[in-house]
């Protein structure tokens, strides 16, 4: 698909290397390796993602010339730009980016803005090829691609998604901004890959970058293709997916955290979804059971509240979750 007016031809699977921060170097090398053997060509990091860039330097290097590399920088000052970038390549082992983007910052820069001018004095001396923005914050969305600046547009987007993502996609479109879907696995809730990629099969101006840390999950992923389609099977699982989720709940992005009480809401406020849907995982034990009891001591001042990018009631989300969880826990709910 062509990435709207970047004009980069990519393949619809797209990388997203966040989650390889939790492999060693030898497994991120070889999932890499094999992505790019079996034709994904666009790859997603961040200077925020710990040594993600640094494991796909060692692993692309040899084959940087056939692949687009994207990277981020949460950086609200020319300063903190320049020391990003420069981090950002040196681990990559390149000397330019295909895309860089702006890392859900807290405002959307604009042409007068310090941070932007540093961003096209980047792109002037050939260190960065096309400017982006991520976010997740409807809003900062809009506002961005309204500028007329931005070339791409990373948000979330799901078969969970509702009308307001659904017509900022339709948004892109029609102003040739090219939109790259995150959390397409909703945030680790969807274990459904195939729908998921039928979902956003539909969308030819939506590329899809795939949270990988196994090889099985490339496999299933390198296992569709264009005639993967959203068939009246997929698409009654999906309904039946929507309908367990519903809209409120934790995307589990973390921009809620730190808590001051030391809760670990990204997880917390949505766990009766994760022991529901996923009952052997390893959230029933002393250490959960430890840490669900620990949202007792949240003392609502409504900080998270407020730096939810989906306003989200996170106090109540965390009482209901953890009386559900009780529930479970004590045989009253069966998963």
């Amino acid at each position: 698909m062509r990435l709207g007016k970047t004009n980069l031809e990519v393949n619809k699977n797209g990388f997203g290397a966040l989650p390889i921060q939790r492999c060693s170097v030898e497994e991120s090398t070889e999932i890499l390796q094999k992505a790019c053997e079996n034709g994904i060509n666009f790859y997603d990091t961040a200077h925020f993602y710990t040594d993600s860039e640094e494991k796909m330097g060692i692993a692309l290097e040899d084959v940087r010339e056939n692949i687009y590399i994207a990277s981020k920088t949460a950086a609200e000052t020319p300063e903190v730009f320049w020391s990003d970038l420069e981090t950002s390549l040196k681990s990559l082992k390149t000397d330019y980016l295909d895309l860089y983007q702006f890392h859900n910052i807290s405002f959307v820069p604009k042409e007068n803005d310090e941070v932007f001018k540093a961003m096209m004095q980047a792109k002037e001396d050939g260190k960065i090829r096309h400017i982006g923005i991520t976010t997740h914050k409807i809003t900062h969305a809009h506002e961005a691609i309204e500028t007329g600046l931005y070339e791409t547009l990373q948000y979330p987007f799901s078969y969970l998604s509702g009308k307001e993502e659904l017509d900022l996609v339709e948004k892109c479109k029609k102003l040739d901004v090219g939109f790259i879907a995150m959390k397409a696995m909703g945030g680790g809730l969807i274990s459904n890959s195939k729908a998921s990629f039928a979902f956003l099969n539909q969308f030819d101006n939506v590329l899809p970058i795939w949270g990988i840390q196994k090889i099985s999950e490339l496999d299933e992923f390198l296992s569709y293709d264009k005639n993967t389609i959203l068939d009246e099977k997929l698409q009654a699982e999906i309904a039946n997916d929507k309908k367990e989720l519903g809209e409120d709940f934790c995307r589990g992005c973390g921009y809620c955290m730190p808590c001051p009480e030391g809760i670990e809401i990204s997880i917390c406020a949505r766990m009766s979804l994760w022991v529901r849907r996923f009952p052997t995982e390893p959230h029933l034990t002393e250490e959960w059971q430890e840490k669900m009891a620990g949202t007792e001591n949240c003392i609502e001042c409504y900080s998270c509240v407020d730096n939810c990018p989906y306003e989200l009631d996170i106090p109540r989300l965390l009482k209901e979750n953890y009386e559900d969880y009780k529930n479970i826990l004590s045989g009253k709910t069966k998963v």
